[in-house]
């Protein structure tokens, strides 16, 4: 049986900045301050590493793939333009395929 799949959840900037801050200036591991915040202890590092790499704007949520009202017309298009191009093969498969029951 397979189990459904939790959504994603997303964590506003100023909650990745408190986590960050208690981690680097509480003696507390940071497994339990984890633990107490509801998150995963490998998170708090990575939000760690994600602000001393590129700072305050690499924590807020706009990453990852775009939601599909988010798509740009571009993208929008080409998975349109894609979708019809196995469509007319389908179809020209399907006349080769009745042209030879007609012979």
């Amino acid at each position: 049986m397979t189990r459904a799949r939790k959504p994603r959840t997303t964590y506003p900037k100023a909650f990745k900045l408190e986590a960050i801050r208690l981690m680097n200036e509480s003696d507390r591991p940071s497994a339990e301050i984890a633990a107490e915040l509801g998150i995963r202890r490998n998170q708090l590092y990575k939000w760690k590493e994600q602000l001393e790499t590129k700072g305050e704007e690499a924590l807020t949520s706009k990453r990852g793939r775009p939601f599909k009202k988010d798509q740009s017309e571009l993208s929008t298009l080409r998975q349109e333009n894609d979708r019809l191009r196995e469509e007319v093969d389908i179809l020209k498969k399907a006349a080769v395929y009745f042209a030879k029951e007609l012979k």
